[in-house]
């Protein structure tokens, strides 16, 4: 018989906390490019160059150099950065990238300054630019050789302990997720922390986006594991014959001939039964599972006494929760929602590889004509419309795309196909700064005089890229 703990009755998905759970409400973030695409490098696609926290209007490089720059801009580095750890790679290694390739510089109202330093054309969503303001979500690309996404990462990365078997990073994990997100990895905090116990559990997220992933990886880490998982497209159960392919019938009920059927309660007994697009069943058929999901009891067609079947119940629906049967959903104590990939862009760099790699598995001619030892050769611009784009069937969706552009590509690197092209709109562009030279003494004395003596005010007042530039100007002209 089932048995339910006294946590299940209260544990909703509003409410799992499990191992290294954030802190309630919106945690800090700082701002973090991600790689998404390397000419030289791609092996260290996920990686990600963070910006201190606090670090407004401070200005930092982007290179192959590890010292401050001329104007004493400090060099950031790229991390391999998770929730419970923090490894350091070091700078771009890529020879054609400058020492000093561009310097950023994070703004108050979150946007992100760059400025082209070295060699090649700089790119911000496909424009050419000299210095502009990226947002989060924009592409900023140093022409043929590094492209980066703007994002944010918590700031309070890392903490606490790891949780689930180790894996490489950027890799699959053991239930097979993808990805380095923070997205990513709260869900595989939930289905850490819901694996292990008993009860029903409710998986929902839109469609595409991976829920029977999930399911089988919640059932293949529980004690069950060694017994069945039952799966089901619970839409395509016709509303007659509901009673019986759930709980099964009698020989010859209700018509002569009627084969004896344990239904699905009967065949999950002991293991788990999943019940996909559990939405698409009418509120009425909904209905007949309340007491399944009470208790494990179910009567069969034609069979006077009840059964229980000791089968752990999971449902997915791509639905709003709120247009299933209030008292269904009610029921399951645990619920997980599995974000899309519109809410893990971060992520999509990482599943291209991963994909193509299955498609390279089944076909070995694509390895040999589109792969570098075991990594696919890209181009930019097939992975700025991917992270950029608005996808409706998410996981599902890009498998697709990427297959239509690998069948596309006549050459050795799957291009971009022409309907993913994502016309961005030009980046902001910042208010020209003053050439030190064009200022005079009594111009910075008055800017320094209306700011109180403040430099970090001065500075900006006077137009200049930097305090450093004031504190010349202050030497030069001897102010104090």
């Amino acid at each position: 018989m089932p048995h339910r703990g006294p946590q299940e009755s209260t544990l909703t998905g509003s409410s799992i906390r499990g191992p290294g759970a954030p802190p309630a409400g919106p945690e800090p973030t700082v701002p973090a490019l991600m790689l998404i695409w390397s000419h030289d490098e791609p092996e260290r696609v996920g990686e990600v160059f963070c910006l201190p926290r606090g670090a407004v209007d401070v200005p930092f490089t982007i290179g192959r150099a590890v010292e401050p720059g001329e104007d004493g801009a400090l060099p950031l580095v790229l991390q391999q950065l998770r929730p419970f750890s923090k490894v350091d790679t070091g700078p771009l290694r890529d020879a054609r990238v400058s020492r000093w390739h561009m310097r950023v510089r994070a703004l108050a109202d979150g946007g992100l300054l760059v400025e082209r330093l070295g060699r090649g054309e700089l790119r911000v969503n496909g424009h050419e630019v000299e210095r502009a303001i990226a947002d989060p979500g924009d592409v900023v690309e140093a022409a043929g050789r590094f492209a980066l996404l703007l994002s944010r990462r918590p700031s309070a990365w890392p903490r606490g302990e790891p949780w689930g078997p180790p894996f490489p990073f950027g890799a699959a994990d053991a239930c097979g997720i993808v990805g380095e997100s923070p997205a990513a990895w709260e869900l595989r905090r939930q289905v850490a922390a819901v694996t292990g116990l008993g009860g029903p559990v409710l998986v929902h997220g839109p469609t595409g986006a991976g829920k029977e992933l999930v399911v089988r990886a919640l059932h293949a880490g529980s004690p069950r594991a060694g017994a069945p998982l039952v799966a089901r497209h619970a839409a395509t159960i016709p509303e007659p014959l509901i009673d019986a392919e759930l709980f099964g019938n009698l020989r010859d009920y209700p018509s002569p001939g009627i084969p004896d059927r344990a239904g699905l309660l009967g065949e999950a007994h002991g293991g788990a039964l999943f019940l996909d697009e559990l939405g698409e069943l009418p509120h009425a058929l909904q209905g007949r599972l309340l007491r399944v999901l009470d208790c494990g009891e179910y009567q069969r067609l034609g069979e006077p006494q009840r059964r229980v079947s000791d089968a752990r119940i999971f449902g997915a629906t791509n639905r709003d929760l709120a247009e299933l049967k209030h008292d269904l959903v009610a029921r399951f104590v645990h619920r997980l929602r599995v974000p899309g990939l519109d809410e893990r862009r971060d992520d999509v760099a990482l599943l291209v590889p991963h994909v193509l790699g299955g498609f390279a598995g089944a076909h070995p001619e694509l390895r040999a004509r589109l792969f570098a030892g075991d990594r696919p050769r890209t181009s930019a611009a097939l992975l700025a419309a991917l992270v950029q784009r608005s996808y409706s069937a998410h996981v599902r969706e890009l498998v697709e795309l990427l297959w239509r552009a690998v069948t596309t590509s006549t050459g050795g690197v799957v291009e971009t196909l022409p309907d993913l092209a994502v016309t961005r709109p030009p980046p902001r562009l910042p208010e020209p700064h003053v050439a030190p030279g064009e200022l005079t003494r009594e111009e910075i004395v008055a800017a320094l005089a209306a700011c109180d003596g403040v430099r970090e005010q001065a500075w900006r007042a006077l137009k200049l890229r930097s305090r450093d530039q004031l504190k010349r100007l202050m030497k030069k002209y001897d102010i104090s």
